[in-house]
């Protein structure tokens, strides 16, 4: 069957309708304004104020996670999670090169090198077969820690990515990481509202973290969170993204090099009432990508749902079209008539910075770049 790029942007607009169907944008129909108010009269406007701590404890209640701790956005709250697991300068971290960018940039902040494994198709995050398959072969063990026959270098963590908030299969990434002693750091900031097999995703591994960017299911403008079951890594970040400073009335004493990447109490404020939302924003999501998912089952077009097992937030909606030809035709049309849609991200291993990172071949992630869109997934406000 011919895919009807016009009939689907009528299909997009009538959703829509009333409004520009863009990827993703914020919904502020709850307490916003009413708490941004509250937090300028305070006058604690900065990273010391009630609502930080309140937003921590409200991701940290809804994810199941014993702490959490906020950063400025979601790539700070990766590259602390990266220094809390043990990655170091010189070291590598396990990921996927199937991510946005921000995945990696924060492995590079950490002074490590990235080495990439396949994603399974109907997920789009870390393959743990592949996984396995790499570590057996390129693993092995010395004095208990675990390096790359290839480089030489340690492997310090491994970083799967629930991509368009669809969870990997987790457990099984953390089981085989735990058989070869490497710590998982999961970036789930496209999955906040979103379970496999009944647990929240970012809540597996040693750490996880989230991104309230303004294109998120819930955003504070920016943001980021790190959630852990760890006191004593919860302590340390929030140490550390604290400029390092022991608490004292007034004496400024720091006892290591930190980073000032704590999120300002006007955005946790906006983020404590985006948080009372979280559960309709995900209803409506979900209701979202079953009338997607029935149209396009009519039009014999494949649309990417939750693997099995899992319970997704549909941040974002994809479809798999038959090629690249028609991925880009397709891409031409939607936009030129009004209606954003855009390609999967281009693959980590075919940028500049990371063209000589080691990778296994990235058969399934190389057939995904060429034929995965996604399109207009915000809240409908007729569906509110």
């Amino acid at each position: 069957m011919k895919t009807n790029f016009q009939e689907i942007v009528r299909f997009i607009n009538n959703i829509y309708v009333g409004e520009q169907p863009i990827l993703h944008r914020p919904v502020f129909a709850g307490n916003e304004k009413q708490y941004l108010c509250e937090c300028i009269d305070s006058s604690f406007v900065s990273s010391i104020g009630a609502r930080v701590t309140e937003f921590e404890q409200l991701v940290a209640a809804y994810t199941g996670a014993k702490y959490a701790v906020v950063t400025v956005n979601g790539t700070a709250a990766l590259h602390i999670a990266l220094l809390m697991a043990g990655v170091t300068p010189g070291s590598e971290v396990i990921t996927q090169a199937l991510s946005f960018i921000a995945t990696c940039n924060a492995v590079h902040y950490a002074g490590a090198t990235p080495v990439f494994v396949d994603v399974d198709r109907d997920t789009l995050g870390m393959s743990a077969v592949a996984l396995r398959q790499f570590l057996e072969l390129h693993a092995f063990k010395k004095d208990g820690v675990t390096f790359n026959k290839v480089s030489g270098k340690r492997f310090a963590a491994c970083l799967p990515m629930h991509t368009f908030g669809h969870p990997c299969r987790i457990d099984e990434i953390v089981a085989i990481c735990a058989e070869f002693g490497i710590p998982v750091v999961e970036d789930a900031a496209e999955s906040l509202g979103s379970y496999y097999q009944g647990q929240h995703t970012g809540t597996f591994g040693l750490l996880g973290t989230f991104s309230f960017n303004g294109n998120k299911i819930i955003t504070t403008g920016g943001g980021g969170m790190i959630v852990t079951n760890n006191l004593e890594i919860a302590v340390k970040a929030k140490h550390i993204t604290t400029t390092a400073k022991i608490p004292h009335p007034y004496e400024f004493v720091h006892d290591e090099v930190g980073f000032n990447y704590r999120l300002p109490n006007l955005n946790a404020a906006l983020g404590c009432a985006q948080m009372e939302q979280l559960d309709k924003f995900v209803q409506i999501k979900r209701d979202l990508a079953l009338k997607y998912a029935t149209y396009f089952d009519a039009q014999e077009i494949s649309f990417i749902r939750e693997p099995t097992g899992a319970v997704s937030n549909y941040w974002l909606n994809a479809l798999v079209l038959a090629d690249v030809v028609e991925r880009n035709a397709f891409l031409e049309h939607t936009n030129a008539n009004g209606v954003m849609t855009r390609p999967i991200w281009r693959l980590m291993t075919k940028l500049t910075m990371f063209d000589q990172c080691q990778h296994d071949g990235l058969e399934n992630s190389h057939w995904l770049e060429e034929r995965i869109v996604n399109i207009p997934s915000g809240v409908p406000m007729s569906m509110l």
